[in-house]
């Protein structure tokens, strides 16, 4: 009840038609995980990453492996 951790389910995408991407400001260093379409390139946003953890937990929620995440500015 108090203090554990419920076990995160893998939510599924379809890697044929979307790839997990990393996008980053030049200016700021903001960075942004999501999904871009690979037929019309337009991005879907998922969450802000502010640290490492938080992209560790966006690769573990989606079953993202760290060299399928490709980066873009």
């Amino acid at each position: 009840m108090f203090g554990r951790k419920k076990k995160k389910e893998v939510i599924p995408f379809d890697r044929t038609a979307v790839k997990p991407v990393l996008k980053s400001s030049i200016c700021t260093g903001e960075q942004v995980a999501g999904f871009k379409d690979l037929k019309t390139g337009k991005f879907q946003e998922v969450c802000l990453i502010k640290s490492r953890a938080d992209l560790q937990e966006f690769m573990e929620q989606y079953g993202i492996r760290e060299e399928e995440v490709s980066k873009e500015w």
